[in-house]
């Protein structure tokens, strides 16, 4: 399938299917789920108490079916009604809240709570406060996971080449010292590795579509996303790769 500017604009919302199609291309050819399951298992382990899980951005719901085995209640904030479908699908017991985020009214106090690639949706000067608000739903002793790309992995070279926007979660640790007294305790700054690969041109171009389609940002050519994935990802053999590594920032609130 040949994606013109018109496919990419409809890409670019994240209540529209063609999102979530393209989302699940770009699952179906990277071992990032895998690798943040095998990684999220560990933090699993090592919590003092798995009453509740808040997965917020938890998208078709592939990972909130893998942790909601763990935890005895499951509620995800979601606002992409197609992704709500797959979600219900995916995991027919969870607590589903439509709104974003920042608008979201959310009971709970979770053991474990997930901000999976959200931040990208949201405003810089914005992210302590959204952590914040986050936080405020996490119980005492649980753990925050924020997850973003590493900046200076391969892909998000890419977004930066054609966007210009930059996206570190190490720029938020500074921040934390800044939040209400009893919100954060202990944080650390975990490195998930990640790699995508595709089968063909035709759908690298589309995934690289999907990963170029950040809020407010110039939509790119299809002959010059084609020349840069040719030019960075190409293994000579009708295949094309890249990495996209994760940075997972763990903040634990102190315990009662």
């Amino acid at each position: 399938m040949e994606l013109g500017k018109a496919a990419r604009a409809r890409i670019a919302g994240t209540d529209d299917d063609a999102y979530r199609e393209a989302f699940d291309m770009f699952l179906s050819g990277t071992d990032e789920k895998a690798a943040t399951h095998a990684y999220l298992r560990r933090v699993v382990d090592r919590l003092p108490a798995r009453r509740t899980l808040l997965d917020i951005g938890a998208a078709q719901g592939t990972t909130t079916r893998y942790l909601a085995p763990y935890f005895e209640r499951v509620v995800c904030v979601e606002p992409s009604e197609p992704m709500r479908r797959a979600l219900a699908r995916a995991c027919p017991r969870a607590e589903v809240v439509a709104e974003p985020v920042g608008e979201a009214r959310v009971d709970a106090r979770a053991d474990l709570a997930l901000l999976s690639h959200v931040l990208y949706y949201i405003p810089r000067a914005q992210w302590a406060v959204t952590t914040a608000r986050v936080l405020e739903w996490v119980a005492p002793g649980g753990v925050l996971l924020v997850l973003l790309q590493n900046p200076d992995n391969a892909c998000m070279r890419m977004v930066r080449h054609f966007t210009g926007r930059h996206f570190d979660v190490r720029e938020l640790v500074g921040e934390l010292a800044t939040l209400p007294p009893g919100l954060v305790g202990r944080t650390e700054l975990d490195v998930v590795p990640a790699r995508y690969h595709g089968r063909s041109l035709e759908e690298t171009l589309m995934v690289a579509d999907f990963l170029l389609s950040v809020p407010e940002a110039p939509s790119p050519t299809r002959e010059a996303v084609e020349a840069y994935v040719r030019r960075h990802f190409d293994n000579e053999d009708g295949t094309y790769t890249f990495r996209h590594d994760q940075h997972v920032l763990r903040i634990e609130r102190p315990p009662p």
